[in-house]
């Protein structure tokens, strides 16, 4: 699945909006949260537009948080729900979801507003008798149709950095741009919605340098990887440095270059997957989610670059 991170909405352009289909208790058995709003009188998941420039996966973060008062950690993307608001198309991208049980995540932060009234927690069977709207009981479906409880596993290509032709010291020095920094910064904000732990980067300063507001943010230490050097990349090698990483079931991301990367994400659902992934390349500043349910990837999405 990919997931258009670009700029947010615009007059004229497609309507965007991020939320979460938030699960608590047993798996097998998870209870869901919906909200009610009294402008319009209905039941439903939690979920907002997506502000100018803001990437699609933070939006889901902050509109969760605004209407429920959860702090949530995303797991794999649903389908895109799309329906008119007035003369414009939306599109409103959904996550699983489960709260972060650090004093917030049990819903106690919740303070009833005029968007949001009321918020309830339902099995699946009531939740879609609730549920207002026809479309929301299909994500009801599609998030028991695999399962609920994933660890992610994320590629990025680092920030953009200005081209070799124009640095004059060596490559590897090259920092990033004016827009790779912004770029960084809102890489850090779509990153704290999977909470990788384990942060591997080219040593190359751009590489490092794309981590670094996350890895700032989360104080968590960047480890450095030869391996994904352009001059130094082997493919039997470093994929499998990468798939000791990926079998550690531990939240990551690495950071790397885009002559390695597409071998990588390949080589990871050929492995990992039993298949193909249709499209590798990833730009400047992009990246691909590997959600891994025992110790299989269940599901993949791909964010394009953010950026002014």
């Amino acid at each position: 699945m990919t997931i258009d991170s670009g700029p947010g909405n615009a007059p004229g352009l497609l309507l965007r909006a991020a939320g979460a289909v938030i699960w608590r208790g047993d798996p097998g058995d998870p209870e869901v949260a919906l909200v009610h709003r009294p402008r319009y009188d209905d039941w439903t998941f939690p979920k907002g537009k997506v502000k100018p420039g803001e990437h699609v996966v933070a939006a889901a973060l902050r509109e969760v948080a605004e209407e429920t008062g959860i702090a949530v950690r995303l797991g794999r993307p649903l389908t895109p729900v799309h329906y008119l608001k007035g003369p414009r198309l939306k599109r409103v991208d959904y996550w699983v979801a489960r709260p972060i049980l650090d004093g917030t995540g049990s819903g106690g932060g919740f303070e009833p507003g005029d968007e949001v009234d009321d918020i309830v927690w339902l099995p699946l069977r009531e939740a879609a008798r609730r549920l207002t709207y026809e479309w929301d009981p299909g994500l009801l479906r599609e998030m028991t149709s695999a399962p609920l409880i994933t660890t992610p596993f994320v590629l990025l290509r680092h920030a953009t950095a200005g081209t070799r032709a124009e640095w004059h010291q060596e490559d590897s020095l090259r920092p990033l741009d004016s827009n790779g920094r912004h770029q960084a910064e809102i890489i850090a904000d779509a990153l704290t919605g999977f909470l990788p732990l384990s942060l591997v980067s080219s040593p190359t300063m751009r590489c490092v340098q794309t981590l670094q507001p996350y890895a700032r943010r989360h104080e968590l230490e960047i480890h450095l990887d030869d391996l994904l050097l352009e001059e130094c990349y082997d493919r039997a090698r470093t994929l499998d440095r990468v798939l000791n990483l990926f079998d550690t079931g531990t939240p990551a991301v690495v950071c790397g270059h885009g002559k390695v990367l597409p071998d990588l994400i390949g080589g990871l659902a050929e492995r990992r997957q039993g298949g193909n992934v249709n499209d590798t390349e990833l730009a400047k500043g992009a990246f691909a989610v590997l959600h891994r349910s025992g110790g299989s990837i269940v599901s993949v999405e791909r964010h394009t670059a953010a950026g002014r």
